[in-house]
């Protein structure tokens, strides 16, 4: 908690114009402050989006590596993110969507259909970790091709398109979080009533069978819940990538195996880390800003590389 508070305070401080601690109490407690505009109107709806955007993707990640099974799951692995990113970017493209209030809806439906398509792909009710594995791979990779090609063509719409491919908290506004919050509620509910039946499982599908489990409802439920975090957060924010492949790793060594306390302490670290991102975003490329979505896929692409190592040794 420790942790999550310090990020939540730079991210309230830090930025083109920094703020001392003292100074962002007082923007944040009188309306008449000379610092308030800045903290409450820009960096607090920001600073509250991060903490939505980064309990979704934390809980999502460690739920996808229960489900399948796979230490190097993230929330892309079953094209949730992907289907997501392709229904918004096509909403923007062809129908002229262009606020949150249209993108949530087309993000959940594309992440809702590429999460059937993936299920049935790999197999139906048979499908296996490794078949879920494979076939979303597969999807993701298609989808992020249509997205790209989208992008090329549709040279009026690539502006707008640009910065929420790229992932980012800076067009967060009030308004922002509240839209998303159900959505991010409900499925941080049904994520906390599957860490049980999800301890289970890790026993493996036939035992799970044996001690009165139905794998397949599980998964289904758990895809639920990862549509609901992931299409929220991805509405919102865009695609931001190996946060929920990270946090599961840095927590576990704490945690141990049991999936209620590891789920418990990725909703805290995954914020920590997404505000910690957003920060150092705005710091290196002053006056203008580095996107979060850019600064997790180079910190969270060399950590994906030294687990593949570490697991190779």
């Amino acid at each position: 908690m420790a942790v999550l508070a310090l990020a939540v305070v730079a991210s309230l401080a830090v930025g083109a114009r920094s703020l001392a601690p003292p100074d962002v109490w007082h923007g944040l407690i009188d309306p008449s402050d000379p610092a308030a505009t800045v903290v409450r109107r820009l960096r607090l709806p920001r600073s509250g989006l991060g903490l939505l955007v980064g309990v979704a993707l934390g809980l999502a990640g460690a739920l996808m590596q229960a489900l399948t099974r796979n230490p190097l799951a993230d929330p892309g692995l079953l094209g949730v993110n992907a289907g997501a990113s392709a229904a918004v970017v096509s909403a923007i493209s062809f129908l002229g969507v262009t606020g949150l209030s249209g993108y949530i809806w087309f993000a959940f439906a594309g992440a809702a259909v590429v999460t059937v398509v993936v299920w049935a792909v790999a197999g139906g009710a048979t499908a296996t970790p490794a078949g879920l594995a494979l076939s979303g791979t597969a999807v993701t990779a298609v989808l992020y091709a249509y997205v790209a090609a989208v992008q090329l063509l549709d040279t009026a719409s690539l502006d707008r398109m640009r910065f929420w491919t790229a992932g980012s908290l800076a067009a967060a506004s009030p308004g922002t979080a509240r839209l998303i919050l159900p959505f991010v509620a409900a499925g941080v509910l049904v994520t906390a009533a599957l860490a049980r039946t999800l301890n289970v499982m890790a026993l493996g599908d036939d035992t799970a069978r044996a001690l009165g489990t139905d794998p397949a409802r599980v998964r289904a439920v758990a895809a639920v819940a990862v549509v609901l975090l992931c299409g929220a957060a991805t509405a919102a924010c865009g695609p931001i990538v190996f946060l929920g492949l990270m946090v599961p790793h840095l927590v576990r060594p704490l945690t141990g195996p049991d999936l209620r306390w590891l789920l418990a302490f990725c909703a805290v670290l995954a914020p920590a880390l997404l505000l910690g991102a957003d920060v150092v975003g705005r710091v290196v490329s002053r006056p203008g800003e580095l996107q979060v979505g850019v600064v997790t896929a180079v910190v969270g692409g060399c950590f994906f590389l030294a687990v593949v190592r570490r697991r190779r040794a």
